[in-house]
Formats: structure tokens, C-alpha cells, sequence
């Protein structure tokens, strides 16, 4: 399964972005995950395949919502109310199984998409 993100862009704080990752094949459990410069990667959202689950660290809860479209193999992150700290790589990554708290929030998927840079200026 190949992965590929892209909606990031410049946005000023407070303001809104739509992070899409398109899948070249079922998947089920997905993620996001984003990488700020000289951090270590860090967990975003997670999303079961029928969209039931969610999960978001308090970070970003509240604010940025998963979605799927599973007939077109698509993930989403809308990201509302974006701060500076908010800027980062994000990532989207899948997996072919079911994901507990342990592997969805430490990454344990086995594809990983490109990365798109979202920059939020003050």
C-alpha cells in the first residue's frame, strides 16, 4: 500500500487546514502523526477503519478531527484553531490490522506516507 499526503500550506494562527492521504489499497487502522523541526515524532490522531474510534493526544483535541472515506481510500485530518506550535511535517501511516493504544499511539503501522509541511504563523 502506498500513501500519499498532501493539503498542508501556510495558514495563520486560528485559521483552518484539511490534510487529505490517499491509499493505494484497503487499509484499516490509520494515523497521523506530525514531526516539528529538531522533535521527535509525535502522535496526532488514530482512526479505525469504520471511523468509530477515534483518538487524539490532549494537544490537539478538540481541534483537529480523522475522517475516512474507505471507497476511495482516503484519510483525512481536518486541523481548526491552528497555533504556531501546531507547525510540523505531518505524516499519515496505515496499517492491514487492528491497532491497540500501544502500536497506534507509538507508531507501529506498517505503511507510512511522504509527509506534508503545514507552517502556522502568530
Amino acid at each position: 500500500v502506498q500513501l500519499q499526503a498532501s493539503g498542508g500550506g501556510l495558514v495563520q494562527a486560528g485559521g483552518s487546514l484539511r490534510l487529505s492521504c490517499a491509499a493505494s489499497g484497503r487499509t484499516y487502522s490509520m494515523g497521523w502523526f506530525r514531526q516539528a523541526p529538531g522533535k521527535e515524532r509525535e502522535f496526532v490522531a488514530y482512526i479505525s477503519r469504520n471511523g468509530g474510534d477515534t483518538y487524539y493526544p490532549d494537544s490537539v483535541k478538540g481541534r483537529f478531527f480523522a475522517s475516512r472515506d474507505n471507497a476511495q481510500n482516503t484519510l483525512y485530518l481536518q486541523m481548526n484553531r491552528l497555533k504556531p506550535e501546531d507547525t510540523a511535517v505531518y505524516y499519515c501511516a496505515a496499517s492491514l490490522r487492528n491497532l491497540g493504544y500501544y502500536d497506534y499511539y507509538y507508531g507501529r503501522y506498517d505503511y507510512w506516507g511522504q509527509g506534508t509541511l503545514v507552517t502556522v504563523s502568530s
